[in-house]
């Protein structure tokens, strides 16, 4: 059993070299889009860099092509579980934490096989 004043052990994230480009997010009410780009990305999720980012709580259908050389493109629930707004946290850029809500297990693993073979 865990401690209470235990940490969870975060998944292993990769900063990816070249951004993927956010190709689709599908949100239900006011606005329909978002443009973006993944920053970097885990079995669990992926940070966003936008400059409208959406609040914490709410749940997207996205889509994006996994990293070189994995190949194909996904679609997955994602819910925020953070945002950084334009211009409140210089040096850094505005976006979102988002985490996965339903990626598929193939998919999991590859993402953390390619993480690894990053290292």
């Amino acid at each position: 059993m865990n401690d209470i004043n235990e940490r969870p052990v975060a998944d292993l994230r990769r900063n990816l070299r070249a951004p993927l480009i956010i190709q689709k997010v599908h949100l239900h009410g006011e606005r329909s889009t978002i443009f973006g780009y993944s920053k970097n990305v885990s079995r669990s999720g992926m940070y966003i860099s936008t400059t409208n980012p959406i609040e914490a709580g709410q749940q997207v259908e996205l889509e994006f092509q996994l990293p070189p050389p994995l190949r194909g493109t996904v679609r997955c629930l994602c819910e925020v579980v953070w945002k950084r707004p334009f211009g409140s946290h210089l040096p850094f850029e505005a976006g979102m934490g988002m985490k996965f809500v339903d990626l598929p297990v193939e998919i999991s693993e590859q993402l953390d096989d390619w993480v690894r073979s990053q290292s």
